[in-house]
């Protein structure tokens, strides 16, 4: 029979709440705190605050089952038999993780836990940071990464394709361990460096993949030669894979860009040039530049035609699909810019809120109120339900019937039948 942990989970963000439903889903008890008072109120009630497949009814069932409790008091945790830390880490300055709420948890988690607690890190940290963590707390503090794609996070969770345990004392790490059990993963024990490290070095490799076919989407154009076909070869070489293959606007999101300017950081203090890396992240920023030089020039017919007063549709605005998550998105960096140039925006995405900060952008409900009177859509996030979109439809209320597919989303031979002139990236 699986051992049943007492589990306390601080913060209630992204990863903080798919932990604790996910392990309680397991069969532990899971007390959650969370500082903000409205968020913890509505978590009582199983209410979501984003978007995350599977995850209201993951909570609404342990709440349900009393395995899953919600409260803004530490002293809750003082009977657990492990703490997870899963607390926001920001971009702070120089690029480095601004560690501030996690080093204020670790100051009330000092006075609060019992000696035999053995405290667990998932937020992603700099390198030596479970080090400091353990000389501040007076015990051995274990590194266990999140490995969480949003919009796939309660799978990924409960069907990892690794599980890392980093830690120096065989006690914690065993109790860490537990914490998994039934799960059917690879799970690697290393040092607690080695696991912080980990976390920074794939994500930075995945920043490293988007990056490349980017710029190879751009050396296809000019050469003319077609990306869905070269990178279809490439897949399936099982050394390169398929995944992260697909050209589009950027990377974004609340982990990439971060944590490849995190890495960075770390190698210059290291005294390490990590210049791939940097490269990289040169080459995602001039990516947006790319994109909008290939809208003016689908929409103008010009490489310096003028945007001013042209209406745009956007569709999608997240920084990828099946999540409502804004942050960093490269749809609106490239709508920012879009803007800049005079553009009037109108934008549609199947996850966004009416009340999210858009900028320039008007936020619509229909795809068809995107597309009305617009002299070019551009598709931004990838959305699958934009494949079925009423293409002929969307042609007919458009000033001109013009897409600028920068995922490759659609069929271009069917749009060419909706009545569109198309444009993808990398494609001949």
């Amino acid at each position: 029979m699986r051992e049943r942990l007492r589990v306390g989970v601080v913060g209630a963000g992204y990863v903080g709440l798919t932990s604790a439903a996910c392990l309680a889903e397991l069969g532990h008890t899971i007390t959650c705190v969370d500082v903000d008072a409205e968020k913890v109120g509505r978590l009582r009630e199983a209410e979501i605050p984003i978007h995350e497949p599977g995850l209201p009814e993951l909570v609404g069932n342990s709440l349900a089952a009393g395995r899953l409790a919600f409260t803004t008091e530490h002293a809750a945790l003082r009977d657990v038999d492990v703490v997870l830390l899963c607390l926001p880490t920001p971009t702070g300055q120089a690029g480095t993780a601004d560690l501030s709420a996690f080093d204020l948890a670790l100051t009330t988690l000092r006075d609060t836990v019992s000696p035999h607690c053995v405290v667990v890190i998932k937020s992603t940290v700099p390198v030596g940071t479970a080090e400091r963590a353990a000389a501040a707390l007076g015990r051995p503090v274990v590194s266990n990464p999140e490995f969480l794609r949003e919009g796939h996070a309660v799978h990924d969770f409960l069907h990892p394709d690794r599980i890392v345990i980093g830690a120096c004392d065989e006690r914690a790490r065993e109790v860490a361990a537990a914490l998994y059990d039934g799960l059917d993963a690879p799970r690697l024990h290393t040092d607690p460096a080695s696991a912080e490290l980990a976390k920074y070095a794939s994500n930075a490799f995945l920043a490293l993949k988007v990056s490349y076919v980017n710029e190879l989407a751009e050396l296809c154009e000019r050469l003319g030669a077609d990306v869905t076909d070269v990178t279809g070869t490439m897949g399936l070489d099982e050394r390169i894979g398929s995944a992260f293959l697909s050209p589009g606007p950027g990377w974004g999101g609340s982990c990439l860009p971060k944590d490849t300017r995190a890495l960075l950081h770390a190698a210059a203090e290291a005294g390490v040039d990590f210049t791939v890396l940097a490269d990289a992240v040169t080459a995602n920023a001039r990516q947006l530049d790319r994109v909008v030089a290939k809208v003016r020039q689908a929409v103008t017919g010009s490489d310096d035609g003028s945007l001013s007063g042209v209406r745009l549709g956007l569709l999608g605005l997240t920084f990828k699909a099946g999540t409502d998550d804004l942050r960093e998105s490269p749809a609106l960096a490239i709508a920012a810019r879009l803007a800049a140039e005079g553009a009037q925006l109108t934008g549609y995405d199947p996850g966004v809120r009416r009340a999210a900060d858009l900028g320039e952008v008007q936020l619509v409900d229909e795809p068809s109120l995107v597309a009305k009177d617009a002299a070019g859509l551009v598709l931004l996030t990838e959305w699958p339900e934009f494949r079925e979109l009423d293409w002929p439809q969307l042609a007919q209320l458009a000033e001109r019937a013009t897409v600028v597919d920068c995922r490759n989303l659609l069929e271009p031979g069917e749009l060419a039948q909706a009545g569109f002139t198309y444009f993808g990236l990398g494609r001949c």
